[in-house]
C-alpha cells in the first residue's frame, strides 16, 4: 500500500465517507454534472447554476480541483480566461451521477 493510500485509509472510516467528502454538498455534484458535457468557463457555470453565489462556486471548484476531480486551466491573456474541465478521475463519476439521476426521477415520480 502506498503512503498516500495509507493516509486516506486512516482519514476515512469507509469508502462511502471518502466519496461523500469529495462530492458531498449541494453544489459539487451539480458542478460535476455540468462539466460532464465538456469544458466550461466560470461565467458559464454561474449561468448554468444561478442559485450558487460566486464565492461558493469558487470555493467548490477549488475543493474539486484539490481532490483531483476538476482541472483548472488559466490562459495568460487580458482579461484572464479560466476554463474548468473534469479530470480522468472526475469522469469516472459519470455512472454515479446517472444512478443518482435515476433514483431522483423515481423519487419525484412517486411523490
Amino acid at each position: 500500500m502506498t503512503e498516500k493510500a495509507e493516509q486516506l485509509e486512516n482519514r476515512y472510516n469507509c469508502p462511502v465517507e471518502a466519496t461523500i467528502n469529495v462530492i458531498g454538498g449541494k453544489w459539487k455534484i451539480i458542478i460535476i454534472h455540468h462539466l460532464l458535457s465538456g469544458t466550461k468557463r466560470f461565467g458559464e457555470l454561474r449561468r448554468l447554476i444561478p442559485q450558487v453565489t460566486q464565492r461558493m462556486l469558487t470555493s467548490q471548484l477549488r475543493e474539486l480541483e484539490k481532490d483531483g476531480v476538476v482541472h483548472r486551466e488559466v490562459y495568460p491573456q487580458v482579461p484572464p480566461k479560466v476554463e474548468y474541465s473534469l479530470t480522468e478521475l472526475g469522469g469516472t463519476l459519470e455512472p454515479v451521477l446517472w444512478v443518482m439521476h435515476d433514483w431522483g426521477k423515481g423519487f419525484m415520480d412517486q411523490s
